[in-house]
């Protein structure tokens, strides 16, 4: 067979595998929360389209075949991974969704690093490193600024609970001391009035 069917051959099983390479390539950037029903449903779904992704490679041979499991099985991880993240609802999930996405798109390029030689593959096998390095980074920095976030809206909604209970013992004191210019059954009145209004026993 000739280098020039041979090509053609690849480049048409890679015009296969497009689309599923798109799937992997576009990480969803927010991940809807899903209930556990619906995200055992997805995990089910993605188990049935990996098993038709990779029937469809079982026409393709060498290394276009190769790439074509290597998307198939990216698809499945991030299908799965998204699920999670979308049933877990953390930052440290959706950290694992995006890690999954980038490790699929790497196994992808590194397959098709291998229809290349000497330097070109070099480089491509460099390139693929260095985007999963990012795509690690990226997904990191993104889960430590979301648990930042929610430190601090943790951080200040103690702070508030705890200075509105300062103020509500301040003013009770306030009140409390008030009712001592009364006596008798009116400082009675006034002193549960004033445990009544501020949640005082």
């Amino acid at each position: 067979m000739s280098k020039l069917m041979i090509a053609l051959f690849i480049t048409a099983g890679l015009g296969l595998v497009g689309p599923v390479a798109a799937q992997i390539n576009a990480p969803k950037t927010t991940l809807v929360a899903m209930s556990r029903d619906s995200y055992t449903m997805a995990k089910k779904d993605a188990d049935a389209q990996y098993k038709i992704d990779k029937e469809a490679c079982s026409s393709l041979s060498g290394n276009a075949k190769d790439i074509c499991v290597a998307e198939a099985t990216g698809k499945d991880n991030v299908a799965k991974a998204d699920a999670e993240a979308g049933y877990e609802n953390t930052p440290k999930a959706r950290e694992r969704a995006r890690v999954a996405h980038a490790q699929a798109i790497y196994n992808v390029a590194i397959e098709k690093c291998d229809d290349l030689a000497g330097n070109r593959k070099d480089v491509c096998v460099k390139e693929a490193k260095a985007g999963l390095v990012k795509g690690k980074a990226d997904a990191k920095v993104d889960r430590v600024v979301a648990d930042t976030h929610q430190d601090a809206v943790t951080k200040r909604t103690d702070a508030v609970k705890e200075a509105n209970a300062d103020k509500r013992d301040a003013e009770f004191k306030v009140a409390i001391e008030k009712c001592d210019a009364l006596a008798g059954p009116a400082k009675e009145s006034c002193v549960s009035s004033a445990k009544l209004q501020y949640g005082k026993s």
